[in-house]
């Protein structure tokens, strides 16, 4: 029996639950944990920082053997085995109080997160060229998809963690679990049915060297290095300040209705740039959305600075596997993808024990997160020197 073919955004939709599970509930999920862990725990902003730092280095060790899981067992299934190793070492968390545990599960967390992340910006490349898709929509979709995942951490973490019951956050993670694993079947439904044709290239024949693309690559390692500073602490810096629950809850979710919404907003900007133009933009005003809680404690800067850092820093990885696509011949885009992942992960293992350190060694997290803003900035100027590599097709 033949399938029906399945409309290309349905399976954008799909796939957009892997980057729900992959960064929302495995990684970000964590801004909202913290403030409760670090109370309970003990934990100076360095060692906060350490088990984020831990987790990018995971996300590092799956990027890298991606291409060659990738090539032996296919694109969809790696990202689906992504999911549910993602929802097991999630419900392990909750089971224990151990800081060395604890950094061996973010760290395992982090190279599953990878699998489903990686091999699902791969199927979304190979859907983004379908006959009569939009690709930027397409990428943007499928990388918005985190949102749903932050927004279910802001609206479902916070009941767990306000019971007077000892270790509450312990359940956050056992949530957190659960939603994994129950929309793994979805998302393996949509990756199943990514046409066999798309995913061809997937393999490991076609090279990739960084000498094309070098200011992409150096402008998204900054990308990694500041984004993941704000993301890791932001949540601590409001609480910090004095927010309240209600209205850091009411700043997460809004940050991640952001994500969701940006697969709309820069669609068109993300077809357009062919060269580095679209990263350079979005880090810069990603670099003024890290700066505004710096500069101020006023909860309408919080508001500005959560609605527009979701709004933009998810299609900053949407813009560099765009730059693939419109630089890199098909058969280089999965090698390509890894790339661009691997220097972002670097990027990530840097930036959150730095900003703990900076933050812990008398600056506060004002210092910190200002250093995040900064490297923001030099991301958004490195990567405006980006020119495209092939000629444009139109």
């Amino acid at each position: 029996m033949i399938e029906r073919p399945v409309p290309v955004m349905r399976l954008a939709a799909a796939l957009a639950l892997g980057a729900a599970v992959s960064l929302g509930l495995a990684r970000f999920s964590y801004a909202l944990l913290l403030p409760a862990m670090r109370a309970d725990l003990g934990w100076n902003y360095t060692l906060a920082g350490t088990l984020n730092t831990l987790n990018a280095a995971g996300y590092l060790l799956g990027a890298l053997a991606m291409p060659r899981v990738m090539a032996r067992w296919g694109a969809a299934a790696a990202g689906v085995g992504g999911c549910v190793a993602s929802a097991l070492l999630l419900a392990g968390h909750g089971l224990t109080l151990d800081n060395g545990v604890l950094m061996a599960l973010r760290l395992a967390t982090g190279a599953s997160s990878a699998a489903t992340f990686v091999a699902g910006g791969v199927l979304a490349a190979r859907l983004a060229g379908q006959p009569g898709a939009r690709p930027g929509l397409v990428l943007g979709v499928y990388y918005g998809g985190t949102g749903l995942g932050i927004v279910a951490c802001a609206l479902g973490l916070p009941p767990l963690l306000a019971r007077a019951v000892p270790h509450a956050w312990q359940g956050g993670w056992w949530l957190l679990a659960a939603l994994a694993l129950l929309v793994t079947p979805w998302m393996a439904q949509g990756a199943r049915r990514v046409p066999a044709a798309a995913l061809a290239a997937s393999g490991p024949a076609a090279g990739f060297q960084a000498r094309p693309l070098p200011f992409g690559l150096a402008g998204y390692f900054m990308f990694g290095v500041g984004y993941i500073g704000y993301m890791t602490f932001i949540v601590t810096l409001l609480r910090e300040q004095g927010l309240s629950s209600a209205t850091i809850t009411a700043f997460y979710a809004l940050l991640g209705v952001g994500v969701v919404a940006s697969s709309w907003i820069w669609a068109g900007l993300l077809q357009r740039a062919r060269g580095g133009g679209a990263l350079a933009v979005l880090n810069g005003l990603l670099a003024v959305a890290a700066a505004l809680p710096v500069i101020s404690p006023h909860p309408v800067l919080a508001f500005v600075s959560g609605g527009l850092f979701g709004a933009v820093f998810l299609s900053v990885v949407a813009s560099t596997t765009a730059l693939v696509r419109h630089n890199l011949p098909p058969a280089a885009w999965a090698k390509g993808i890894s790339a661009f992942t691997i220097v972002f992960a670097v990027g990530q293992i840097v930036g959150p024990v730095a900003v703990g350190w900076l933050s812990d060694g008398g600056g506060g997290l004002q210092l910190g997160l200002g250093v995040s803003a900064a490297a923001l900035a030099l991301g958004a100027l490195l990567a405006s020197r980006q020119r495209p590599c092939l000629p444009d097709p139109s």
